[in-house]
C-alpha cells in the first residue's frame, strides 16, 4: 500500500471516530456498534480513486508536497465523495423483493442504495449490505445516515474556510444531478416496458453524464480547486473536459462489461441480461440492417445464455470491438488537445493525470 494512501485511510479513522461521537445524537452502544460496522462495511473499500484524486489533484494545483494540515483537509473532502458513492436504492428493492473523505462517504451513500435498487448480489467481493444477516432494509435508513454525515464532516473541519458555502452548493448539485442521472437510467429500462428504440446515443451519454461524470471526475477536481481558492465559475472548460473524460470511462465500462476477463474486471459482466442502455447495444442498433436488428430485439435483455450468446455473436459480426478502440483513440487525441489549450499548466497537469488512470485501462 502507498503512504499516500495509508495516510489516506489515517484520516477515514479520525473521521469515524469524529461522528461516532457526534454530540447532536445521544449514541447507545448498541447503535455506535450498528453505525460503526456500516461503515466499515461500506466506506473504505474499493480502489478509492476518486477520493485519492482530491488529494492528488489539491496537490498538483499547489505544485508542491502538502503540509499535514492540507493533506487532512483534502483528505476529508476525498473521503465526503466516497461516503456518497456507495448507495442503496430503496424503491427498486421494494418492487423487486474533511474533502477526500466527504467525496468517499458520497460514494458508499450511492451504492449502497444503488444495490437496493439493483437487487445487487455483491459488491467489491462481499455481499451487499442489504443482504448481510439482520440488515435487510434498514440499509436504507443506512444510506441516508450516510448521505447525512458529509454535511457533519465538512461543518466540522470547513465552516471557517471562505469557500465552505459552495462546498455545500457543489456536493448538493452533483448529489441531485446524480441522482437524476440514476432516475433517467431505472425509468429507461422499468420491468414490463423493456424496448430498444429508446435506445440512442444521446440517451447513452444524458444518462453517463448525469450518473457517472459529474460526480466521479468532476466533484475530486472542484474539490481541490476551491481549496486553492479557485472560483468554479471561471472553470468551465475543465468540466467540460473531465465530463468528456467521464464519458469515455463510461464507455470503457460497457465495453469491459462485455469483453473483459472477469477475473481482471472483478466481475461477470450482465449488461445484456439487465437490458442496460450500454455503448455496445446503442452502437449496434446504429450500425445493424433489420435481420440484424430483429436478433438484437429478440435477445437482448434475456437471461438465458443461449439468447446472450446470440446477442454477443452479432456484435462480433458488427465488429463492435474495432469501433471501440477507433472511439477510443479519437477520444484520447481530442481530450489531449482539449488539456493542451488550457492555460494553466497546474490545471494541464490535474487533467493530464486523470486521463493517464484510465487510458487503455483493463479494469
Amino acid at each position: 500500500m502507498s503512504e499516500t494512501k495509508s495516510k489516506f485511510l489515517e484520516v477515514y479513522s479520525v473521521l469515524k471516530s469524529e461522528l461516532l461521537n457526534d454530540p447532536a445524537f445521544e449514541f447507545t452502544d448498541e447503535s455506535r456498534e450498528w453505525v460503526e460496522k456500516m461503515l466499515d462495511y461500506n466506506v473504505p473499500g474499493g480502489k478509492l480513486n476518486r477520493g485519492l484524486s482530491v488529494v492528488d489533484s489539491y496537490k498538483l494545483l499547489q505544485g508542491r508536497e502538502l503540509t499535514d494540515d492540507e493533506f487532512f483537509l483534502a483528505s476529508a473532502l476525498g473521503w465526503c465523495i466516497e461516503w456518497v458513492g456507495n448507495r442503496v436504492p430503496l424503491l427498486y428493492f421494494v418492487k423487486a423483493e474533511a474533502f477526500s473523505q466527504a467525496h468517499n462517504y458520497l460514494q458508499a451513500y450511492f451504492l449502497v442504495l444503488d444495490d437496493i435498487m439493483d437487487n445487487s448480489h455483491t459488491r467489491r467481493g462481499q455481499p451487499c449490505w442489504f443482504r448481510v444477516p439482520k440488515v435487510g432494509l434498514i440499509a436504507a435508513n443506512d444510506g441516508i445516515i450516510l448521505r447525512n454525515q458529509i454535511p457533519r464532516i465538512l461543518k466540522n473541519h470547513f465552516k471557517g474556510k471562505p469557500y465552505y458555502a459552495d462546498l455545500l452548493d457543489l456536493f448538493n448539485e452533483v448529489e441531485f444531478q446524480t441522482a437524476s442521472g440514476q432516475m433517467i437510467d431505472l425509468i429507461t429500462t422499468l420491468e414490463g416496458e423493456k424496448d430498444l428504440s429508446k435506445y440512442s446515443l444521446p440517451l447513452h451519454r444524458r444518462i453517463v453524464q448525469y450518473k457517472t461524470a459529474y460526480y466521479s471526475f468532476y466533484l475530486p477536481v472542484a474539490c481541490a480547486l476551491l481549496m486553492a481558492d479557485q472560483n468554479l465559475d471561471n472553470h468551465t472548460t475543465v468540466k467540460d473536459i473531465l465530463v468528456q473524460m467521464g464519458i469515455y470511462f463510461q464507455v470503457q465500462d460497457d465495453y469491459l462489461d462485455c469483453y473483459g476477463e472477469p477475473d481482471v474486471i472483478g466481475k461477470i459482466g450482465t449488461d445484456i441480461e439487465d437490458f442496460k442502455c450500454s455503448w455496445l447495444v446503442v452502437k449496434a442498433l446504429e450500425c445493424c440492417n433489420e435481420d440484424q436488428k430483429k436478433i438484437l430485439y429478440e435477445n437482448y435483455g434475456k437471461t438465458d445464455s443461449a439468447n446472450v450468446a446470440k446477442v454477443k455473436a452479432l456484435y462480433n459480426d458488427l465488429n463492435l470491438q474495432g469501433v471501440f478502440l477507433e472511439y477510443e483513440s479519437k477520444s484520447y487525441e481530442q481530450l489531449v488537445t482539449s488539456i493542451e489549450a488550457h492555460p494553466s499548466k497546474a490545471v494541464q497537469a490535474v487533467l493530464t493525470s486523470f486521463l493517464g488512470k484510465i487510458y487503455k485501462r483493463q479494469k
